[in-house]
């Protein structure tokens, strides 16, 4: 196991701030969290968030009374998959696997506006049921400080089944998390984020195995090209790529344009766009109006 930990002397230039806590008191602070918890589930996903917080995790607790969990379903990617296990390893954590199928539940494949909330309920549940066979003393999440801001349903199945979330309640951004990720020297410091493949779905398109196998064949063919931060919406038979301003121009230039045409016609798209806007993160939730986003994170 590669040992790595956080060192202050390593940052340069201004300590980033927010608050009235600085990046090395949000990161104290953490700490004293994780520690007060005893032994824990981590819902681990492994991306920027959750690989962090198993690192602080285990460093906390020791990787003795730490449990990454993560959800295997049609929603998660393959690559993202060997990347969250690969990163546990480096990490030192034991991880365990829980199959979800929550394409199968009505309220998931409809793909409302809390799409996301009945997703996360699936997998708490779940997770807190482990954590008691595995006599864990909480589940835990990487939802972070920038989430409060954000149109996020899972935040409420958060609450609903008493998940804790560490990372928001240090005041951690996600910008603190990928710098105290360099100092750790975690892969995923720069990592772009990447959330579950049905959130490239146009809301109210049902969700199945097969549109989401079309959307994660789509995106691995648009990394072998070498494009890094991306999306492929799925608006039915239409897919709408949206990737970082400056490849605008090389992903509309041949042979480029027609080598993407071609395969993602071969997935069963009928129409393959690039939108001129360029890649924005969320970018499907425009569709959605703020009377929809209030009641998808109504409580009552």
């Amino acid at each position: 196991m590669v040992e790595r930990s956080f060192r202050k002397a390593e940052v340069v230039g201004p300590t980033p701030t927010i608050g009235f806590m600085n990046i090395d008191e949000k990161y104290d602070s953490l700490q004293k969290l994780l520690k007060g918890f005893g032994k824990i589930v981590v819902a681990y996903s492994g991306g920027v968030d959750s690989t962090f917080l198993l690192k602080a995790a285990v460093d906390a607790l020791g990787a003795e009374n730490v449990l990454a969990c993560i959800g295997v379903s049609a929603s998660l990617a393959r690559s993202q998959y060997d990347q969250a296990v690969e990163n546990a390893k480096i990490i030192g954590a034991e991880i365990t696997e829980i199959r979800l199928d929550e394409v199968a539940d009505a309220d998931y494949s409809a793909n409302k506006a809390d799409r996301c909330f009945h997703c996360k309920s699936h997998l708490y549940k779940l997770l807190v049921e482990l954590a008691g066979q595995k006599g864990c003393d909480k589940v835990i999440c990487g939802s972070n400080f920038d989430d409060k801001d954000d149109f996020r349903p899972g935040n409420r199945a958060a609450q609903v089944f008493g998940i804790g979330a560490p990372l928001m309640d240090a005041e951690l951004t996600k910008a603190d998390i990928r710098e105290l990720s360099r100092r750790a020297q975690l892969p995923t410091a720069d990592l772009p984020a990447s959330p579950c493949l049905a959130s490239r779905m146009s809301y109210g398109l049902e969700i199945t195995e097969q549109r989401l196998k079309q959307i994660e064949d789509a995106e691995d063919f648009l990394k072998q090209l070498g494009f890094v931060e991306f999306r492929v919406r799925h608006h039915d038979t239409i897919a709408r790529i949206e990737v970082n301003a400056g490849d605008i121009e090389r992903i509309a230039a041949e042979p480029v344009r027609s080598e993407v045409a071609e395969k993602l016609k071969s997935l069963g798209f009928k129409f393959v766009t690039v939108d001129l806007q360029g890649f924005r993160s969320g970018s499907l939730n425009t569709q959605l109006s703020e009377e929809q986003k209030r009641r998808s994170l109504d409580f009552r």
